[in-house]
């Protein structure tokens, strides 16, 4: 497949219409006579995919648009109604909660069982079960049967085997939506491991957040089709730009009766309701109204937080110590530019807020997504002008970086 590890080509997925028991019994004659003109429903339409060694390839779409099903025909869980699929290379997968274990096993002899599928030795087992345990973390659970195990619990034990076995393509469904804080860092840290590696990745999230950190590309699946791919980025905010068009009905009469009701927001000139891309270093410029119903100046609340809605910055126009543009009797106008934002590659969103003249009551919120790219292997939100010492000899000019 010259270096392609996974390739699918036109892969579709139907299952037959059997709501009622007559639907099933003709689903069944019509599959045991060979006949394949059942009714049925297309799950998956059309999907092709090349995914060569060591790219990391996010699967992105709402619920029910076919991720999980695009995993099963890549892992052979399912058969394809149409289309093809090669893999060239061992697969780890991590996709339903708990599969691949025996619910009446222990944890270390799930273990056992699931390294020996995988065509370790005994001998490979034993010498890599101490990683596996610490790895997973669940103390003497490890030795309880994995049906009394949390979701949590699972997804640590599962990411664990995946971890020690290093396969050569990694599949993983929501995995980092289950679990502690804590675990979903150690797995995003072994991931940001196993890809500077070499490592292949297949990852379903809803997170943006983290199909931006770890992929380098993105499919977006809408009702079963691909609706988009490419660039992570570009697929991703594509994506996040109709969640928002569909989020976004008309103000309703209430919000427009509320003492301070924001109107519009721009961001670097951009009026529409789209996230706005930027490079690393580059300057923002904020511009936004607000209406005010007895025609009282507000105060102003800019904010910028990580996609995940971690707070970044936030700075008001009293801090300040200024006041808004009044551009008619009732409507106000707040600009604000940040120079040259610090802020390291990632999926931010600008947040404004009018509060009263008082700066203490919050009426409305308007927001705009804000993605920052570049390279960067620095780590955090932010990134600070610093200094190196590069010898310990006193009087050494120091190199200055993130300038």
């Amino acid at each position: 497949m010259s270096g392609a590890l996974v390739e699918a080509r036109g892969l579709g997925k139907s299952y037959p219409l059997v709501f009622r028991t007559g639907d099933r019994l003709r689903a069944l004659w019509r599959l045991l006579v060979g006949r394949r003109d059942a009714d049925s429903v297309a799950v998956l339409r059309d999907v092709s995919l090349r995914v060569e060694r060591g790219q990391s390839l996010g699967l992105i779409g709402e619920n029910g648009a076919g991720k999980s099903t695009l995993l099963k025909l890549l892992t052979g869980v399912l058969t394809p109604s149409t289309g093809s699929v090669k893999i060239d290379g061992r697969v780890g997968a991590l996709l339903e909660l708990g599969a691949g274990f025996h619910p009446d096993y222990s944890g270390r002899d799930n273990i056992a069982l699931s390294a020996a599928l995988y065509g370790l030795s005994v001998e490979e087992t034993r010498a890599k079960l101490p990683e596996i345990v610490a790895f997973a973390d669940i103390g003497r659970y490890i030795d309880e049967p994995v049906k009394h195990y949390s979701s949590g619990m699972t997804v640590r034990l599962g990411f664990a085997i995946v971890a020690a076995l290093k396969p050569d393509l990694l599949i993983t469904d929501e995995v980092l939506a289950v679990g502690d804080e804590a675990f979903q860092k150690k797995c995003v840290r072994w991931m940001e491991e196993y890809l500077s590696g070499g490592g292949t990745l297949i990852l379903v999230s809803h997170s943006m957040y983290h199909v931006q950190k770890l992929c380098r590309q993105a499919i977006w699946l809408k009702a079963g089709h691909v609706a988009a791919s490419g660039d992570v980025f570009a697929v991703t905010q594509a994506y996040l730009a109709y969640q928002e068009s569909k989020a976004a009905p008309a103000t309703p009469t209430s919000a427009q009766n509320l003492e301070f009701h924001m109107l519009d927001i721009a961001v670097n000139g951009n009026t529409a309701d789209v996230p706005v891309q930027v490079e690393s270093g580059d300057g923002v410029h904020v511009r936004a109204r607000v209406r005010s119903r007895e025609g009282r100046p507000p105060v102003m609340l800019v904010g910028i937080a990580r996609m995940d809605g971690t707070p970044v910055y936030g700075v008001s126009t009293e801090m300040d110590d200024v006041l808004p543009v009044r551009e008619s009797t009732n409507v106000f106008a707040l600009e604000i530019e940040f120079d040259r934002l610090p802020l390291l590659p990632g999926a931010y969103v600008i947040k404004v807020h009018p509060l009263d003249p008082e700066g203490v009551r919050l009426f409305d919120t308007i927001e705009r997504g804000l993605t920052v790219r570049g390279a960067s292997r620095e780590f955090g939100m932010v990134r600070l002008a610093h200094k190196w010492r590069e010898s310990p000899e006193v009087g050494t000019d120091r190199k200055v970086a993130g300038q």
